[in-house]
């Protein structure tokens, strides 16, 4: 079981919990930015654009099926460790959860808890705001390496190496750790929140009012209370919409509008969306945004494969494929690979265009092609596995009469 447990307990008295200038910043909240908002890696979930790009890449990279192979082949090699890594989450909930954290901390670590042939029998992962990360040179004695700090439930230090932890990291600068995107991005986030807070404490205090009614002489608060519950009771509910309102004593009524200025408030809130949706690399329109963004034809499949080939598959899933290769597979013996073919299917005429040309070239056989559409092979009698090879396509010159003629030795006139 591992040393660390799933969620830190923070408090002043937790003594798992050190007195460092960044626990303390956690502790109150994090570091004030620019806009008079503190941000951390967990209270910038608070924004719903940072919330909706975290659960749409950590969701969409742990479903996708992580299989294993043969060095040098497509077989598959069942790897008892990738199908059940924890003894209480399922591999979709660890990695997503290791994914958040990379997501969020730009760290993700999950301890290889090792059974008595010293194999690695589970995975458990480990919270990256208890990690601190070294590097030691190589000794006599210590053959170097990344160095990982970790503190533990009851505020202990322990040293590990990277034969007990899996250390993935996001986008860095020193080849030791990945920044938090989060922290990077510290300042448009806060802003944002910064704007949601004005708008609520503008709704909340009651400043949008919709008019002013105006009269030529000085109302004492019995009269205008008056005056304003005739005005309701007049022109209130659907049933007056469009009515036309009769005013006497000189009374007037003016309504207000949204000035201009809120309206360039909204547009700011508008486009820190736009910038969330940048710093991650999630298209607006996964981001329920698509104000922007076309709804016709083809082209929101085409910006969704553009997000799986050029943000999601070398920014998040490369990472996981080669770090599990390389720290949780024989060497050289096996290597990992997620199935994308799910993702970059395309509709099905494009699919089925795409599978008849294949077909046509002898490059699919039916099963093939059944195989990435996630349906079973055909029964063994009815050559699924067969390859189709085109007969009208020749070598330049070639004799198309030459197929009709028995081959050398083969004569009906030989005995």
């Amino acid at each position: 079981m591992s040393l660390f447990g799933l969620f830190e307990r923070r408090s002043v008295e937790n003594p798992a919990v050190p007195l460092t200038s960044e626990s303390l910043t956690a502790l109150l909240g994090g570091a004030e930015t620019d806009a008079g908002v503190a941000v951390t890696e967990t209270s910038s979930l608070h924004m719903p654009a940072v919330w909706r790009a975290v659960s749409v890449i950590a969701g969409l990279s742990a479903s996708l099926p992580l299989h294993t192979y043969a060095a040098g082949t497509k077989d598959r090699v069942t790897v008892p460790l990738l199908e059940n890594p924890h003894p209480e989450l399922t591999p979709y909930e660890l990695w997503r959860l290791n994914y958040v954290h990379r997501l969020l901390w730009g760290n993700g670590y999950l301890q290889k808890v090792r059974n008595g042939g010293g194999d690695v029998a589970q995975l458990w992962p480990v919270r990256p705001d208890r990690v601190k990360v070294d590097r030691e040179q190589p000794t006599p004695e210590n053959p170097g390496g990344k160095v990982f700090w970790v503190r533990d439930d009851e505020g202990r230090l322990h040293r590990l190496t990277s034969r007990e932890i899996l250390h993935t990291p996001a986008l860095g600068y020193d080849g030791i750790t990945g920044c938090s995107p989060i922290r990077a991005a510290a300042q448009g986030i806060g802003l944002a929140q910064a704007a949601e807070k004005s708008a609520a404490k503008l709704y909340g205090s009651g400043n949008m009012i919709s008019g002013v009614l105006q009269t030529e002489q000085r109302l004492d608060a019995k009269q205008a209370a008056q005056l304003k519950a005739s005005w309701k009771a007049k022109l209130s509910g659907h049933q007056s919409a469009h009515d036309v309102a009769v005013l006497d004593s000189g009374a007037s009524f003016s309504p207000v509008t949204m000035p201009y200025k809120d309206s360039q408030f909204l547009e700011s809130r508008m486009f820190q969306v736009v910038e969330v949706a940048r710093m991650f690399g999630v298209p607006l329109f996964l981001l329920m945004e698509s104000t922007k963004s076309t709804s016709w034809g083809t082209g929101l499949e085409q910006q969704a494969q553009g997000f799986v080939t050029f943000d999601l598959g070398p920014t998040w899933l490369t990472p996981t494929e080669q770090r599990v290769t390389k720290e949780l597979l024989p060497p050289g013996k096996q290597y990992a690979k997620y199935a994308l073919q799910g993702l970059l299917r395309g509709d099905s005429s494009g699919r089925a265009t795409f599978y008849r040309a294949m077909r046509d070239v002898g490059a699919l056989s039916a099963n093939d092609i059944r195989a990435l559409e996630d349906m079973p092979p055909l029964p063994a009698d009815a050559n699924g596995d067969t390859y189709l090879q085109p007969t009208y396509m020749a070598p330049l010159g070639y004799d198309p009469q030459d197929m009709q003629k028995p081959p050398e030795g083969d004569s009906d006139d030989e005995d």
